[in-house]
């Protein structure tokens, strides 16, 4: 089992799961707190159109899933500005949008591409030191804008109108966390996959608010959770030859159901109740 350490590949999947898993569960608080675990769904699947449609005709396929996943996210929300349509409604609609398209690719491509299906499924054991370098500067970039804005981010999480009227830009703030949601879900694709990828997002943030009261303590705990429960999904998916996203994934409700039944607050408390 040790020698499994030794190996390269294993040695990237560990560090690609890290940085997936902590970044996923930093900006999953907010995701929780405000409610947008829908967008997170929504954008993973347009993200992987634009992977299908990379490989497709030829281009690189990371750089079309964070056009296809930015384009997304911000149409719903200009949508939304302009009081068109629910933020929930568009992203439905480009949901199933972007997902008939990813079939459409691949119904064109002329043969089979197991690749395709990494990002579909997640296959973080094959991530390359090319993506795993992709992947670390994504994340930086991320959580570089996410300590620069956290003042911000939190107050709109909470109360979006009470910050505008607090003089906060409250809607351009709002775009910059949608933008952050995109990079993250183009950051996780290769690990956990399309399907799985908003459930890292998601579990993480949700299992730290069953175990405090604190807004820093909340960050933390989502913190070492996510990035424990992908580490274990990497470990337990080598180890057994398992696929890796339904590893962490799996691994990540055990922990949530556990942390329900140790939670402090019962089974009743929500969101809106964190201080």
């Amino acid at each position: 089992m040790l020698e499994l350490f030794t190996y390269d590949f294993m040695q990237r999947s560990l560090m690609a799961a890290a940085m997936v898993g902590s970044l996923c569960s930093v900006i999953g608080v907010f995701v929780v707190l405000r409610g947008l675990a829908f967008v997170g769904a929504g954008t993973s699947h347009a993200a992987f159109a634009g992977v299908t449609l990379g490989y497709l005709i030829g281009w690189p396929p990371l750089a079309l899933a964070i056009l296809f996943g930015l384009s997304t996210v911000w149409i719903s929300g200009w949508v939304e500005e302009k009081g068109r349509m629910k933020l929930d409604v568009s992203i439905g609609i480009l949901y199933t949008a972007t997902m008939a398209l990813a079939i459409l690719f691949i119904g064109l491509m002329k043969t089979y591409n197991a690749e395709v299906y990494g990002y579909l499924f997640g296959s973080v054991l094959s991530v390359t030191g090319e993506e795993l370098r992709i992947i670390g500067g994504l994340a930086i970039l991320v959580l570089g804008l996410i300590v620069a804005f956290s003042k911000e981010l939190y107050f709109i999480a909470f109360d979006q109108e009470m910050a505008e009227a607090s003089g906060i830009p409250a809607r351009r703030i709002f775009f910059l966390l949608l933008t952050l949601v995109a990079l993250t879900v183009v950051v996780a694709l290769k690990t956990v996959g399309a399907i799985l990828v908003f459930a890292m997002i998601l579990i993480p943030a949700s299992t730290a608010y069953q175990l405090t009261h604190s807004l820093r303590t909340l960050t933390l705990y989502s913190v070492i959770i996510g990035a424990s429960t992908s580490l274990g999904g990497v470990i337990l998916s080598a180890a057994w030859d398992v696929p890796s996203g339904p590893a962490i994934v799996l691994l990540a409700t055990a922990v949530f159901f556990i942390s329900l039944l140790a939670s402090p607050k019962g089974f009743k408390a929500g969101p809106g109740h964190t201080h």
